[in-house]
């Protein structure tokens, strides 16, 4: 399979928008520029009355979802019913930028229901090179949307406003209720990771959150012992902390795929013995356990502490100071950095989703939001105005996010014909999905055909997008919870084709005709 040429379709900068109310479109903000947006395709498996399969590349460039053409559920979708499969480029991700840079004022077209009509366009106006003879554009042709994580909620929204343009979606760890502050982003790892592990972190973080908020006279000891001393601010340092425990999110059943980093750390931290020949500062680590409240456990924590105090100096200090000598500690890790916030060329891609969770999206994970009964696993230093200040900084943003403007298509309780919600059962991001514990009967609904509701036994974030080729699979792998959760998406996406086709067989206007299978590039043009 071979990328081919660069094709072009005209969208305007600013895209007719939905109301979920009204019917008629709406333009805003007003222009009338076009810009090119990316998308790939493979319609090897394509045969007459096959589906398109849109893959929504969500908060990242479309090259990240390339091997969803080849293995995975994109792939597996193909496959099964005939269709052609299509990864789709974000506004404002990759290299589907409409604007010459990425101020603040440039950002405005990056909204969530703009992009969303960029997706519901592509459909109705695309044409597949090698496929000009065929009308392959929604409605006459069934279009399913697949989207993971911000993703998963997008194709949810396309669903539930572009009805007529897309037949179904697939949302996979779709993150529908927008939420300012998140703090419960950890509660998974808290109920689903090594209790060992849990306990340690959290007394770990409690002995440097005493200091730091009450015991303050030791905070420069303790700065020092992690080797941050130079860490002009107590937060910044707080949030170095706390980096590690997030690696929960990043484990993936495909060793490929998976990042060990989270069991590293934990092994790290609940060793009986010290780890890569720590220097035992065990004086040093006594009067910090005791600053910090924990006089009557340094027997205990003292291992825990020194192996901490290693993991996170190797790890963010010595490792990342030796690649670049010439940056300091709080040009890495200080998010007071104004200066680095002021960069707006569009070299600086990291700007596009902090400036969608800024304006609209939220989930800033905080320690502070922790109830005061429960230890937090990060830092209750990680407040929302220490999370919230790059929004300050980079977009002048100084008020919580527009949640409105995304919870108004149903958040927790979103609903649809034709629309599957598929979670990972230990996802920190569950909290945010339909099947969240604060959602409506405690995230239980039943699955159906029409509105299948799937949780993956284990599973992290969206884990049935990815897949094996056939030679890298064992009796392992993919394990058992995935490949059923794959295998049901396959079937209910059969039978909601075949609704299609019988509905469209009643209005005797089906348009099938078949082609050559081949994986294309391109790039259309789309209204901002």
């Amino acid at each position: 399979m071979a990328f081919q040429r660069i094709i072009l379709i005209s969208l305007l900068l600013v895209a007719g928008v939905r109301s979920l109310t009204s019917g008629p479109l709406q333009k805003r903000p007003h222009s009338n520029g076009t810009f090119p947006l990316r998308y790939w395709f493979d319609a090897s498996f394509y045969k007459d009355g096959g589906p398109v399969i849109v893959l929504q590349s969500g908060e990242t460039s479309g090259t990240d979802r390339l091997p969803f053409l080849q293995k995975g559920l994109l792939h597996q979708l193909a496959q099964a019913t005939n269709g052609i499969g299509v990864v789709l480029e974000h506004r404002y991700y990759g290299t589907s930028f409409p604007t010459p840079d990425l101020s603040t004022e440039n950002l405005r077209f990056l909204t969530t229901d703009q992009a969303l009509a960029d997706m519901a366009y592509f459909a109705q106006n695309v044409v597949f090179e090698g496929l000009e003879n065929r009308n392959l554009t929604a409605p006459e042709t069934a279009y399913f949307g697949y989207g993971g994580s911000y993703a998963g909620a997008f194709v949810a929204f396309l669903r539930v406003l572009y009805p007529d343009v897309y037949y179904g979606t697939i949302s996979s760890s779709g993150v529908t209720e927008a939420i300012w502050d998140y703090w419960r982003y950890y509660d998974a790892v808290r109920e689903y990771g090594p209790p060992d592990c849990i306990s340690k972190q959290m007394e770990l973080i409690n002995v440097a959150d005493n200091i730091l908020l009450n015991n303050t006279r030791y905070t420069s000891q303790l700065k020092s012992a992690f080797g941050l001393q130079d860490l002009t601010y107590d937060d910044d340092f707080a949030q170095v902390l706390s980096i590690p425990i997030g690696g929960w999110q990043n484990r993936n059943w495909d060793p490929e795929v998976n990042d060990p980093s989270f069991y590293e750390y934990c092994s790290n931290i609940t060793s009986p013995t010290l780890i890569n020949s720590v220097s035992a500062n065990t004086t040093g680590v006594h009067q910090l356990l005791s600053a910090g409240g924990y006089a009557s456990s340094t027997s205990a924590l003292t291992t825990p502490m020194l192996n901490f105090i290693n993991y996170i100096n190797k790890t963010f200090v010595t490792t990342v100071l030796e690649s670049d000598k010439n940056k300091t500690l709080d040009q890495v890790y200080s998010a007071h950095n104004a200066t680095f916030f002021s960069l707006d060329d569009l070299s600086q891609t990291w700007r596009s989703w902090p400036y969608q969770f800024c304006s609209q999206w939220g989930y800033l994970q905080t320690g502070s939001g922790v109830p005061s009964n429960e230890l937090p696993l990060i830092s209750r230093l990680l407040t929302l105005e220490y999370n919230s200040l790059g929004c300050r900084y980079a977009f002048n943003i100084t008020t919580p996010p527009d949640t409105d403007a995304i919870n108004k298509y149903g958040g927790f309780n979103i609903s649809y014909p034709r629309l599957a919600i598929v979670d990972g059962e230990q996802d920190p991001w569950r909290g945010a999905t339909p099947h969240s514990k604060q959602a409506p009967n405690g995230g239980n609904r039943t699955s159906t055909t029409e509105e299948p509701f799937l949780l993956i036994e284990g599973g992290v974030h969206h884990w049935d997008e990815n897949g094996l080729f056939p030679n890298e699979t064992t009796a392992t792998l993919p394990p058992e919870a995935v490949k059923e959760v794959q295998a049901q998406e396959v079937e209910f996406v059969k039978a909601w084709l075949q609704e299609f086709k019988e509905e469209k067989a009643r209005e005797a206007s089906i348009m099938g005709r078949g082609c050559s299978g081949k994986w294309w590039y391109g790039e259309y043009e789309v209204e901002i």
